[in-house]
């Protein structure tokens, strides 16, 4: 049977293109970091996402639909017994997509499913992935895939669960669970449960914004790489932090 292979984002796809994996691209483009995600079904789940990316980034519903579900709706309709690569990075940005997909394709008992790792040469770039990866390292990452035992995408099916449900103990809970298929889980899910302090104040990544304003510039370019630099582990793009900079400019 086919191999199909998920790809998180269309910077990836490009690289893809100048590998031998280069058939059977399917892309993620979605950002589950933020916005809503409450929902009681896949359809009305669609629906909810369309709508924060229209207000967010100023994408038409039909363009929501044809980009992004469209690609989803390609891990449903896969054949029996197919196997699904899934090539997503280690930081939350990317982690909380590929939960999301794995929540997809449990439901398909059949498939073969596995992680392609990006190949990290020191601990200074383990949060940089597939950006700085060529062909030969794509290749080299591909043959060193590994498989999801079912205990495996169950517990990407419950990290994608106590997620979207906000659900912070059950998240802490199961981020010390030991697997291959999850590197840094700990880690990022402390992240995250760091963005929602119960306390009411600014969650990490604002306090760490309003600290590289006050002692380090306010030039929005020079906090983006800043920020990047200490906080690589959530994969923030610069529209993500843009919004934070802009929030913490706007209390000055």
């Amino acid at each position: 049977m086919a191999t199909y292979h998920l790809l998180n984002g269309d910077c990836l796809a490009e690289q893809m293109l100048q590998t031998e994996i280069n058939e059977n691209l399917i892309v993620c483009r979605e950002c589950l970091i933020e916005g809503n995600l409450q929902a009681a079904n896949l359809t009305d789940f669609w629906s909810v996402r369309a709508d924060f990316i229209g207000q967010t980034y100023e994408v038409s519903k039909k363009q929501y639909f044809a980009r992004t579900v469209s690609e989803f709706e390609k891990l449903r309709q896969l054949p029996e017994s197919s196997t699904v690569c899934l090539w997503f990075e280690n930081d939350l940005f990317c982690q909380t997509n590929m939960w999301f997909a794995i929540s997809i394709l449990e439901n398909q008992p059949d498939l073969k499913i596995f992680r392609v790792f990006p190949i990290i040469k020191n601990k200074h770039d383990r949060w940089k992935g597939f950006g700085v990866a060529n062909a030969e390292n794509l290749e080299r990452a591909y043959r060193g895939r590994i498989k999801f035992t079912p205990e495996d995408i169950s517990l990407g099916k419950n990290l994608w669960t106590s997620y979207q449900n906000n659900d912070l103990n059950r998240l802490k809970e199961l981020s010390q669970t030991k697997s291959l298929c999850f590197e840094h889980l700990e880690e990022i899910c402390e992240a995250h449960i760091e963005r929602c302090p119960l306390s009411g104040s600014p969650g990490r990544p604002e306090k760490v914004v309003k600290e590289i304003i006050e002692t380090i510039s306010t030039d929005f370019q020079r906090v983006f790489s800043e920020f990047s630099e200490r906080e690589g582990l959530y994969g923030f793009g610069d529209r993500q932090i843009k919004r934070i900079y802009d929030q913490q400019v706007n209390k000055s």
